[in-house]
Order: structure tokens, then C-alpha cells, then sequence
């Protein structure tokens, strides 16, 4: 990977990148957010190896559907009153007519939101992944964890 190094107006500015590119300071959000929910997940998916060996997680900004404060969202959402937090989506058919594994997806921004430091993302994430998971293998939560609380 090429980093493009910057120079000021004067051309006395800074000729390199500031931080080493393997320093976790160097990541950006999204690039952090990622590895904390690999995280997260790492002892669920060694829990149920063989159950969650077609399942994919993925992470979205923020989630594209239309919901309006009325609305009863359904199991393979978990969220936050109005706000989804995380969704399974179930194995189908793409447009193009090529199966899809199934998939868990975060919405990072809200999650983000509602996290006031790492420790609290951290639980947040492991939460709505045990919430998300379970509701994929129709177990309860309390199964994968027994002390959930969401």
C-alpha cells in the first residue's frame, strides 16, 4: 500500500506519514470498529464452529431501511427503540440470480452513538451479536451467554 505524503505551502511540512502504518493509532474508526466487533465475535464463532461456518458478518455506516416510530420491527432485527442496531439477513438470491450466505450486519454509526468509550462499545457489540446470532441458530440468548442483557 503507497501512502501520498503531503508537504505545507512552504514545502517544509511533514514528508512522511506521522505514525507507523502497524500502530493501532494509524486505523481509522471504521478500520477500528471492525476489528472490535472480530472481536467480539471471535468466542461466539468458537463456541458454534460448525453452525456459524456459512454466516458472514459485514458492517454498514448506517442502516437503509425506512422505519418510522410506529413500526414493530421484526426478530432478525436488534435495535435500540426505533433505531437498528444490527440485522440478519437470511440466505437467498441475489438480483442477478446467485445464492447469498447469510449474513449478519452492524450498523456502526449507531452503535457508535451510543458508546461512550471502548469498554462500552465492546459490551455493545457483544450484546447485539449474542442477540443476532441467537435469533440465526432460534436459540435464546441466554444459551450462547449466559449472562446476557440486552
Amino acid at each position: 500500500m503507497h501512502t501520498r505524503t503531503f508537504r505545507d505551502r512552504r514545502g517544509r511540512g511533514l514528508r512522511g506519514p506521522l505514525l507507523p502504518m502497524e500502530a493501532p493509532r494509524y486505523r481509522t474508526r471504521g478500520e477500528s470498529f471492525d476489528v472490535a466487533v472480530l472481536e467480539a465475535y471471535a468466542p461466539i464463532q468458537h463456541s458454534y464452529p460448525g453452525q456459524l461456518a456459512h454466516l458472514d458478518i459485514a458492517v454498514d455506516t448506517v442502516p437503509r431501511m425506512r422505519l418510522r416510530s410506529d413500526t414493530i420491527l421484526p426478530d432478525e432485527i436488534v435495535a435500540d427503540g426505533p433505531v437498528p442496531l444490527g440485522r440478519v439477513i437470511p440466505a437467498g438470491i441475489d438480483a442477478q440470480g446467485r445464492p447469498t450466505r447469510a449474513r449478519l450486519v452492524l450498523f456502526r454509526m449507531p452503535i457508535e452513538q451510543r458508546c461512550a468509550n471502548p469498554q462500552e462499545r465492546e459490551e455493545l457489540l457483544t450484546g447485539i451479536l449474542t442477540a443476532l446470532v441467537a435469533q440465526y441458530l432460534n436459540l435464546d440468548p441466554r444459551d450462547i451467554d449466559p449472562d446476557f442483557q440486552f
